[in-house]
């Protein structure tokens, strides 16, 4: 029996979470075409027969503007501590900077196994992908080079098995059923959040948290539901209500699509928005909605 964490890094928007949810099998952690999305650490956990490894997605790694970026920042160096083996994800589709190049040769010099994983394979050439691949290859310390495309599911399975070759002995960390840490209202705060990262485009692009005030089972199979959609100004309020209330029902008719399959129940999904000046830089509000050092 092999077990152990493994930690999935790099740069913003280049498919952590993507590949997150592609080798746990399930919608773990949610993913947008905005880079940062992911604030928490994210743990993912794949189960075989003979072998447990538990992901954690991390938020990408940026330079803190705010205290919501200095909880996401703190939550990758949480992730990184003591893990067994090390993931970091390039892109194909850019090349490699200094600032990855220090991250990489960071990881190959420590004495934790360490692959490098080059991310979205199927938006370039292969002459491409060999070029990178040929860039570490002899490197010492990277202990495999792994092409995939997350988004497409190319390379997921030689990936896996990649990670366990590399994993220590053990048992299993967590039931053999789990296949996430996070709580069911967790994941629910971020599938609404998700759904509105999509539906309101470029308008308020990270100005946005949830918050779930309600999470009652009714004797019927019915679950209810309710949240808080916060945003910085009164502006951004109007923008996420949208006209005659049709943004708002967008974002509330995708959630609880995505949530009934994830509870297995009909769900009622109740969406309020609210105004929360500069939340953001806020310790308490931030507390309040899981961005503080109890929840890292």
């Amino acid at each position: 029996m092999r077990s152990g964490f493994v930690a999935i890094t790099g740069k913003p928007n280049v498919g952590k979470s993507t590949l997150t949810n592609a080798l746990v099998g399930e919608k773990v952690s949610i993913t947008s075409s905005k880079p940062q999305t992911t604030r928490n650490r994210i743990i993912g956990i794949v189960n075989g027969d003979d072998f447990q490894a538990v992901l954690v997605d991390t938020p990408g790694i940026h330079r803190p503007r705010n205290k919501l970026s200095e909880f996401m920042m703190k939550s990758v160096d949480v992730a990184t501590d003591g893990v067994d083996v090390e993931l970091y994800m390039i892109g194909a589709d850019r090349r490699p900077d200094a600032h990855d190049n220090d991250v990489i040769g960071k990881f190959a010099a420590s004495e934790i196994p360490f692959v490098l994983v080059i991310n979205k394979c199927d938006c370039v050439e292969e002459s491409k992908v060999l070029e990178l691949i040929s860039t570490y290859k002899d490197m010492q310390g990277i202990d495999a080079i792994v092409p995939v495309s997350a988004l497409k599911g190319r390379g997921v399975d030689e990936l896996l098995k990649v990670i366990c070759g590399l994993l220590p002995q053990g048992e299993r960390f967590y039931s053999g059923d789990l296949y996430t840490d996070r709580s069911e209202r967790f994941m629910v705060s971020e599938i609404v959040r998700e759904k509105a990262l999509r539906f309101l485009g470029d308008e308020v692009p990270y100005g946005i948290g949830v918050a779930v005030n309600k999470f009652e089972e009714r004797e019927d199979g019915l679950v209810e539901i309710d949240c808080d959609v916060i945003c910085e100004k009164q502006a951004h309020k109007a923008i996420v209500i949208g006209k005659g209330g049709e943004k708002i029902k967008k974002i509330s008719t995708e959630a609880r699509r995505d949530i009934e399959r994830m509870l297995d129940a009909r769900v009622f999904l109740n969406l309020y928005v609210r105004v929360k000046p500069d939340w953001r830089d806020s310790g308490t509000v931030l507390g309040d909605l899981g961005y503080d050092k109890k929840h890292i």
